[in-house]
């Protein structure tokens, strides 16, 4: 069984009274938002993406015969799929919310 546990649910989509008198003029909560999603998005892909390296390792290894253990390199592969299709899945999520937001009426 896989554990996942993304640290994503911290983002923040607004500014709170108290933070709206501390900021700048000029500077928008929404901008703020939309940076700490991108680097929670970024964190989580580069995460993915090290999952997806430790599997080819894991796999090089058993194919060289350094590591004779097939259930950890198992273990290893499924997490990389099931992180990956977590990740393609947000993103459909993601584009068919964009879609969604284009096609409404103003």
């Amino acid at each position: 069984m896989v554990n996942l546990n993304p640290s994503i649910s911290a983002i923040q989509t607004g500014v709170s009274s108290k933070a709206k008198h501390m900021q700048q003029p000029g500077t928008s909560g929404v901008q703020k938002g939309f940076s700490d999603a991108s680097k929670a998005a970024e964190k989580y892909i580069s995460k993915v993406d090290d999952l997806q390296q430790a599997s080819e390792v894991s796999i090089q290894d058993m194919l060289t015969g350094k590591n004779e253990d097939i259930n950890s390199m198992v273990s290893a592969v499924a997490k990389a799929d099931m992180s990956f299709k977590l990740l393609v899945g947000v993103r459909n999520k993601l584009i068919e919310a964009y879609k969604q937001t284009m096609n409404m009426n103003l």
